[in-house]
């Protein structure tokens, strides 16, 4: 864009293209006739120079409003661009959010299965995992259903698995059962001897001993039976299975 200076300059530099041959030609005219002329030329180019810097400054007002427009519009299309971008931004943080809270609540959801839970055994409440209660659960299914052959499997792994679990002793209990109702005696008083050796402060093991004499009067060995009596008698006196064995020895007599 031509700046105003540069048009009042080509103004100046026309006056004086104007005013060059008049002065050649002084010489051929009277000094009023001279005056008049150059003050004609003079007011004949300061007219010129007005209305060329009038046209400048409204043309240049009417440019800088033109850029002042075409930045303000690029301006607003910046700024709704970046608005869109925003736009998608909020978008993916709230959907991230929301991913976010959806894998921590599934995780919360998994670890609550992984968390010990309190249960009721025997009278007495302990600590268990979730995979323990349902491996042993379903072993006792099948013990319940009548496959003592497979229920057998299931309780030896459970114990092997869980050999600190609160069910571990009901767990070598229902073995030694299992072993007996298959009538595998010998698998059965070594199955109840190990929950009076490994788990001797549950409640099952009054029981076991009850079983091992159970298991060698089915082996007609009066002596270990009679042995294994007296033994609980002693080591449990105020256990119901006890009182069982009470009756026993006297039956035996």
């Amino acid at each position: 864009m031509i700046k105003p200076s540069q048009f009042r300059l080509a103004a100046v530099a026309l006056a004086l293209t104007a005013w060059l041959p008049l002065q050649a030609n002084a010489g051929l005219l009277d000094d009023d006739e001279a005056r008049k002329a150059i003050l004609d030329l003079r007011a004949k180019v300061d007219a010129l120079a007005r209305d060329i810097n009038a046209r400048v400054d409204t043309k240049a007002d009417k440019s800088i409003g033109v850029d002042m427009l075409n930045q303000h519009e690029q301006t607003m299309q910046e700024i709704s661009r970046l608005r869109g971008q925003v736009e998608v931004l909020a978008n993916e943080v709230a959907n991230a959010q929301k991913n976010q809270k959806d894998l921590y609540a599934d995780l919360d959801a998994r670890i609550k299965k992984l968390e010990p839970r309190q249960e009721t055994i025997d009278g007495q409440t302990a600590e268990v995992l979730p995979s323990e209660k349902r491996t042993y659960d379903g072993a006792m299914d099948l013990f319940k259903s009548g496959d003592y052959k497979a229920a057998a499997g299931a309780l030896q792994e459970f114990v092997r698995r869980f050999p600190d679990s609160a069910y571990a002793a009901n767990a070598q209990y229902w073995l030694g059962n299992a072993y007996y109702a298959q009538r595998d005696y010998k698998n059965a008083i070594a199955a109840q001897e190990a929950v009076v050796a490994n788990y001797g402060t549950s409640a099952k093991a009054p029981d076991a001993m009850l079983n091992i004499a159970s298991s060698y009067t089915e082996l007609k060995d009066k002596k270990n039976a009679k042995k294994a009596l007296q033994q609980l008698v002693s080591k449990f006196p105020d256990s119901a299975a006890a009182q069982a064995a009470k009756d026993r020895l006297a039956a035996l007599k």
